[in-house]
């Protein structure tokens, strides 16, 4: 017995799972016939699924037919859950497309034969709903030729009928026709196979009308595809049950895969991950049965594997294609105030695992979640979800389209990060793709300059965030990145040195070149009568569209070609009105391409790149002793390694300059100071002489190039940080927090008049309703108290980095992650401990003094 796994599909409201439950029905998979409109059916198991009477979630059924076991998917019909019909479609073998016969072809039909050809899945076409007399067989056989392919053919009539009509539809099969005076199974089913050849099949699944025919075409006409020899499996889909078990829905490409197997994958972040499978279920709508194992051809869902996600590949089946459907709308998530934010966008992470067309993205600088659907619907269910799953309720605001960034040309992109006791530098070449080819990570970096491991770290961090342009802020893509250089320090280097490098050598790479905003387009049909043509030209230029010669078919003029979405996204509004409901327009995804109004919406969202501090493109050095930012455009300037875009230098005349710098740094590493001095001469360590011209080497004094810091000097201060850092001051918040804050600013005051530093101090007042940011000026120092939802790290982090460009600034506080991220903005670090003895030795010094 053969096994193929099938899947059916349709434009919403045509009648497919209707379908998928009657062809259950009649194999005699199940007992009773469910309804889609009352609630009852068997494959819509969700419960928003039963109350909206839509298909939301692909659901697998298995059911007898013949020979053939067939493995049966039930896919969302709905524009807005089309991503989950696109991810079920790589593990198909066929697909039944589902055409309403009242409604003939509609938009979204166009949508997924597009897709069904990217996937190169078999078609069978089923016509629904024939049983209605405005149904008509041969108006709708044209259409399917005309719109879809004009290999369709009618496989309703007898044996012979279906063998005339395979032979009309390909010269390959005429000669087998004529020469043998007729055509076998096989050879339709290898025609069908090889999508030479579409079946069409007419009927109604509400009434059980040509049912059992057509599952009798599925036995005769399919043939089981080669399977791999070795264990294969490709993931399409993750789910949780009622327990919350998380569930990887997966079809065997060649093998077995048996309880208690372990595996050995990457995830989704680019981890190597082990995991053992503990079950092997195959559903049947809400139920399911378990198995010891599952073999080649079939879909089950196992249990035990975390790190899986959507289009993997696991064994040796290789990950799918990215997807073709992506969101176009982006969303602010309105937030219920009794929730932490962190919470929520744990929850949010959860659906995304389920379904990775949602993108969720965390904007940490405003502390908002935002999430990119695919339209209203999505919208509504999104939200019910949710409510239902975790019982509290979300809005989304400021509705926008989707835009994407690219580059024009090739760019270097140079990230440094050198804190005092850390070291990392990335070289990356940065070079456009052609549209709709997404992002591509590679390495061209020879393992003698950097070690595997270092450049496998660089590349998982090149993958695990989302990066984003200058023009807008909005994810990049079409780019490729090729890791060609790197160094790192056999002490100092940590894995985080190199995330921060990575990050910052993206970003100046792309600051540093000519960008390109994108925006999605929709490929058109309109239908008008002829004499709304004129109007409707002049509607598609004024949308900045492209379009083709108008056709007549009759009184109705057909116009294609394309447009953006945000203009003509809510066109057929407008079409019905002018047509008077004659008018017809049908829009599929065709990718992004360069936005036709790119000022204006540049200048609407109003990004400044410059201040966002989470995506900085200036990278940071060492100088004696603290760490000190270069702005983007000079880090060329101070980079430590040659160019990768630059001339190579002749053999004989090494970058002696480039090699001392790097002997300077490793002056304690004697071992590679002892090779260096062996092959350039011996090094003069005296510092008083460090520049001096030696025997072998002249420095490059003129790649030495320190930061021109304006007076005064800053210290910043955390105030409750060092308020309960501090024992003499802890003891006094105990009693009275307001004596405690009274105190230190009168101590630093103190401090103040014997350095000389400009401080401040900075109190958190974020959960202050309704508070505006007050700063006062207190005798010598100024103190800030934060406006609502703006934390002192939050200030200190974006006035630090601003201070930082002209001035020498210093933070004083015992917060980790607030030191780290001091550190990249160039700022050095005082703890709570350096601040008190920097104060108890200015105090004592200032009693010598007076003494």
């Amino acid at each position: 017995m053969k096994t193929i796994a099938v899947g059916i599909t349709a434009h919403v409201d045509s009648g497919k799972t209707t379908l998928a439950e009657a062809m259950l029905y009649a194999s005699g998979q199940m007992r009773k016939l469910g309804r889609v409109d009352d609630g009852s059916s068997s494959l819509d198991t969700d419960s928003i699924e039963r109350e909206r009477g839509i298909t939301i979630f692909a659901h697998q059924a298995e059911f007898t037919a013949g020979e053939t076991r067939v493995m049966l998917l039930d896919t969302p019909g709905h524009v807005d859950f089309s991503s989950e019909t696109e991810r079920t479609m790589s593990v198909l073998d066929y697909a039944v497309l589902v055409i309403s016969g009242t409604d003939g072809v509609q938009s979204h039909t166009a949508t997924l034969w597009k897709l069904l050809r990217q996937y190169e899945v078999p078609v069978f076409i089923f016509v629904n709903k024939m049983d209605l007399i405005t149904a008509d067989k041969g108006a709708i056989l044209s259409e399917l030729c005309r719109r879809l392919s004009s290999d369709c053919c009618d496989f309703s009539g007898e044996d012979v009928e279906i063998s005339e009509n395979a032979a009309a539809c390909s010269e390959e099969l005429m000669e087998i026709y004529l020469s043998s005076g007729g055509l076998s199974d096989a050879d339709i089913s290898r025609a069908i196979a090889q999508r030479r050849l579409f079946p069409c099949f007419f009927g109604s699944a509400l009434k059980m009308q040509g049912i059992e025919k057509f599952i009798e075409i599925l036995d005769r006409f399919t043939a089981e595809p080669q399977r791999l020899t070795e264990f294969g499996a490709s993931v399409y889909k993750i789910s949780y049950d009622a327990k919350g078990t998380r569930l990887t829905h997966l079809k065997i490409n060649g093998g077995r895969l048996s309880v208690r197997d372990e595996l050995t994958y990457t995830d989704s972040e680019g981890s190597a991950v082990s995991g053992k499978v503990s079950s092997v279920r195959f559903y049947s709508g809400e139920k399911f049965s378990t198995a010891e194992c599952a073999n080649a051809g079939e879909i089950c869902a196992v249990t035990g594997l975390s790190g899986t996600y959507s289009g993997q590949g696991l064994g040796c089946s290789h990950d799918s294609a990215a997807a073709m459907l992506e969101p176009i709308m982006t969303y602010r998530v309105g937030l219920p105030k009794e929730r932490s934010v962190y919470d929520i966008l744990d929850d949010l992470r959860r659906l995304e695992d389920e379904d990775p067309q949602l993108h969720i993205v965390w904007n940490e600088q405003l502390r908002e979640i935002h999430i990119q659907l695919m339209g209203a619907v999505q919208l509504e269910v999104l939200t019910k979800r949710i409510e239902m799953k975790y019982g509290y309720k979300v809005s989304f605001e400021d509705g926008a389209i989707t835009y994407r960034e690219t580059i024009r040309s090739a760019v270097e992109g140079v990230g440094h990060y050198e804190p005092l006791r850390h070291y990392a530098e990335v070289h990356l070449l940065i070079e456009p793709l052609e549209r709709g080819r997404g992002l591509e990570f590679r390495t061209d970096c020879p393992e003698d300059d950097l070690d595997r491991n270092w450049q496998r770290l660089i590349l998982t961090h090149l993958k695990e965030k989302v990066h984003i342009g200058v023009l807008t802020g909005s994810p990049v893509t079409d780019i490729r990145f090729t890791l060609k250089s790197g160094r790192a320090h056999l002490k100092h280097t940590e894995g985080g040195d190199f995330r921060q490098a990575t990050y910052r050598a993206v970003r100046q790479g792309i600051r540093s070149a000519e960008s390109i905003l994108l925006e999605p387009y929709y490929d058109y049909e309109l239908e008008v009568p002829s004499e709304s043509v004129g109007r409707a030209i002049s509607d598609l230029q004024h949308f900045g569209a492209e379009f083709d010669q108008p056709e007549t078919e009759g009184e109705m003029s057909v116009i294609k070609g394309s447009a953006p979405v945000s203009e003509i996204g809510t066109y057929q509004l407008d079409v019905n009105g002018y047509t008077k409901g004659r008018g017809r327009l049908t829009c599929t995804f065709s990718g992004y391409r360069e936005c036709h109004d790119s000022e204006r919406v540049i200048a609407d969202i109003d990004y400044d790149c410059d201040s966002d501090i989470e995506n900085s493109a200036d990278s940071v050095f060492c100088s004696h002793g603290a760490g000190y930012v270069v702005k983007w455009n000079e880090v060329p300037e101070h980079m430590h390694l040659p160019s990768c875009m630059a001339e190579e230098a002749p053999e004989d005349k090494p970058d002696t300059a480039r090699i001392r710098r790097f002997a300077e740094r490793t002056a304690s590493d004697e071992e590679l100071m002892a090779i260096f001095e062996r092959t350039y001469g011996k090094l003069d360590r005296d510092p008083r002489r460090a520049f001096k011209k030696t025997k072998a080497v002249q420095p490059d004094t003129k790649n030495v190039k320190l930061p021109e810091y304006e007076g005064p000097d800053y210290l910043l201060v955390d105030g409750y940080n060092i308020i309960f850092a501090w024992d003499a001051l802890k003891k006094i918040a105990a009693e009275n927090l307001d004596a405690a804050r009274s105190e230190l600013i009168n101590m630093m005051c103190s401090y103040q008049g014997c350095t000389g530093y400009e401080i401040i101090v900075v109190f958190d007042a974020y959960k202050v309703k309704g508070r505006h940011r007050d700063i006062e000026k207190y005798y010598n120092i100024s103190i800030v108290y934060t406006k609502e939802s703006e934390t002192a790290d939050s200030y200190i982090e974006r006035v630090s980095h601003e201070l930082s460009k002209k001035h020498r600034v210093m933070v004083a506080t015992s917060d980790g992650l607030e030191q780290m991220i001091i550190l990249g903005n160039g700022a050095m670090r005082w703890t709570a401990a350096e601040l008190y003895e920097r104060y108890r030795a200015a105090g004592e010094a200032m009693k010598e003094y007076m003494n």
